[in-house]
């Protein structure tokens, strides 16, 4: 019947329905099925009660509402409009300055909001404009917000980590540090595109005009000199306490913690510079100080205290919350408004994610009494080449799926039959958490369903217009080149996957080492008894040897055969503990 369910259900969902109630539905007929022809015993679907009330009583899935209300919260408080200027102004002068502006930005967001939907449409209402209006190509524009937008399911706090962590039964911090250095090298590598096109096709990412970079000293001089100076002091402090640190310090801990100082480095100068009035830094260094650090501390007080071991995920995201919260009053931006929309659309977003992980809920224990994940671990554990034969055919099932189902939905119906498979092949879970991660990732960016595409479509100009600033006439942006323009950057995240697999230090290298305990060197030391005590010291200072106690004989009376009491204290209870470890671990 496992097949007949699973098909049931691909049934369910090209019939149309939503996803939450096509698993419901499925699980609960295939089970009603299974107990009226005998092949499932009633009281299976008793359990049902108490795995839904598993699933509220889950205090990681807190995190989800917690990362989702910060996202909004920043997103309507202004902070990307002033990234995406500032850092604008910055990479102005260059060509591609805005592709690398907008590409930088999606990172900071990802890192503080971990949202898709509020990343692309606040980079697509900011960005998309200005970038048309100096001359971008409208595929290059649009490929660019949308993969930037992306960012936030691969870059701590990504919400899709977290229920990808609940699925694998892995923790949430686990997954987090090993998506760290990913999330960059995939940003490094959008870069480097942008590169390339600038290098081939110089004309489709121009430099901005003269007149259009607002941040400019007395003299007219950009003030990038005394940047690049405060940005090599901080470095240097960031570098400096990195070498200071011990060897085993973990990765993601020592880029967190160094990041952080090197910043409050920049920001202390900053302040007194201000403060002093010693006119040391330009006014294009001061902007961009004090408009990156309160993103950046954000960053470090929602994963800095993760990855340091001081809070857990759900606990960073509610400090996150808070500090979003405090970040939107310090700019004036916070009010009813603004506060109802937020919990309104965090609302939404919850519900939706806990009611298709009740739905899968419902379907696992359905398919799980028809013995469907033996079926599955049969069908995928003999495909040919082992571990890498898995990985190939389940990334090229994941990579077709993401083009009809998003990340949400992948995890809650694929994950848990994948999962059990990748650990009776030996993979760590946490590595292949974070390859399904980075691919499920291109299911934004998919044509014709990519939902990245989606919302950058909503906020793109639908007809021409004329430009408020320059009067001159804008082309319209056309579906096609929203299309043709994420195509890039979905084959930039296929070779993130291949990298992924080809360099598994690039997820493992960012947790610590586990120590492995060797049994032949366990010691089992037993205190002495306080009378035996007082009389081991009276005979040792009367210089006296001890005799060894003699065990008593059970159910028998009298003292014991001599050659009994002779083999027990032979018999060495560490040795039998230490046989008994090593029998148990040949057998595991």
């Amino acid at each position: 019947m496992a097949p007949v369910m699973f098909a049931g259900l691909i049934v369910f969902l090209l019939m149309g329905f939503s996803v939450a109630f096509s698993l419901a539905a499925c699980g609960l007929f295939f089970g009603y099925l299974g107990v009226e022809i005998g092949l499932l015993p009633a009281s299976l679907m008793q359990a049902l009660p108490l795995r839904i009330f598993g699933i509220m009583a889950n205090e990681t899935l807190l995190a989800i509402p917690f990362f989702t209300f910060m996202g909004l919260i920043l997103e309507r408080s202004g902070m990307a409009e002033d990234l995406l200027d500032t850092i604008g102004q910055l990479f102005g002068p260059i060509r591609g300055g805005l592709a690398y502006a907008v590409i930088f930005v999606g990172a900071m967001l990802a890192a503080t909001t971990g949202v898709v939907a509020a990343s692309v449409i606040s980079m697509g209402l900011i960005s998309l404009p200005i970038m048309l209006r100096y001359g971008y190509d409208r595929r290059i524009a649009c490929g660019v917000i949308a993969a930037s937008g992306t960012l936030a399911q691969i870059i701590p706090p990504s919400l899709v980590l977290i229920i990808l962590a609940d699925q694998l039964g892995r923790s949430v911090g686990d997954l987090y540090k090993g998506a760290f250095i990913p999330g960059f090298v995939l940003t490094g590598l959008y870069v480097l595109y942008v590169l390339m096109v600038t290098l081939v096709k110089p004309a489709w990412a121009p430099a901005l005009p003269p007149e259009a970079r607002s941040i400019r000293e007395d003299d007219g001089s950009a003030g990038l000199r005394s940047l690049g100076v405060l940005f090599l002091v901080s470095v240097g402090a960031a570098l400096a306490f990195a070498n200071s640190r011990p060897d085993a310090t973990p990765t993601d801990e020592l880029i967190v913690v160094s990041m952080c100082v090197g910043v409050g480095v920049a920001f202390a100068l900053a302040v007194l510079n201000k403060l002093f009035r010693v006119k040391l830094l330009s006014r294009m260094a001061e902007r961009v100080t004090f408009v990156l650090i309160p993103p950046l501390a954000l960053i470090f007080l929602v994963l800095g205290t993760i990855f340091l071991g001081i809070a857990t995920p759900t606990e960073g995201g509610a400090m996150g919350a808070v500090g979003a919260l405090a970040m939107a009053v310090a700019r004036r931006r916070l009010d009813l408004k603004l506060m109802r929309q937020a919990m309104d659309s965090t609302m939404k977003l919850s519900c939706f994610v806990v009611f298709i992980l009740l739905g899968s809920t419902v379907f696992s224990l359905a398919f799980q009494g028809v013995d469907g994940p033996k079926w599955v671990e049969h069908l995928l554990t003999s495909l040919p080449g082992g571990q890498v034969g898995f990985l190939i055919v389940v990334n090229i099932l994941i990579f077709f799926l993401a083009f009809f189902l998003d990340f949400f939905e992948l995890s809650f119906i694929v994950i848990p039959l994948l999962g059990p498979v990748a650990e009776k092949l030996g993979i760590d879970l946490v590595w292949f958490g974070v390859l399904l991660a980075v691919n499920m990732q291109t299911s934004f960016m998919h044509p014709p369903f990519g939902f990245a595409l989606f919302y950058l479509r909503s906020v793109a100009p639908i007809s021409d217009y004329i430009d408020r600033l320059t009067k001159k006439p804008i082309a319209r942006v056309t579906t096609g080149q929203i299309y043709w323009g994420a195509v890039p950057f979905v084959i930039i995240q296929i070779i993130m996957v291949g990298l992924i697999i080809a360099f598994p230090n690039l997820v493992t290298g960012g947790n610590a080492k586990k120590a492995e305990i060797d049994i032949s060197n366990v010691n089992l030391e037993i205190a002495p008894q306080k009378e035996d005590a007082k009389e081991m010291d009276a005979a040792k200072l009367l210089g006296i040897e001890p005799a060894p106690a003699t065990p008593a004989a059970s159910g028998a009376s009298g003292a014991a055969p001599a050659a009994s009491a002779g083999a027990a204290a032979e018999e060495d209870p560490m040795d039998a503990i230490k046989r008994a470890l090593e029998e148990d671990k040949k057998k595991n």
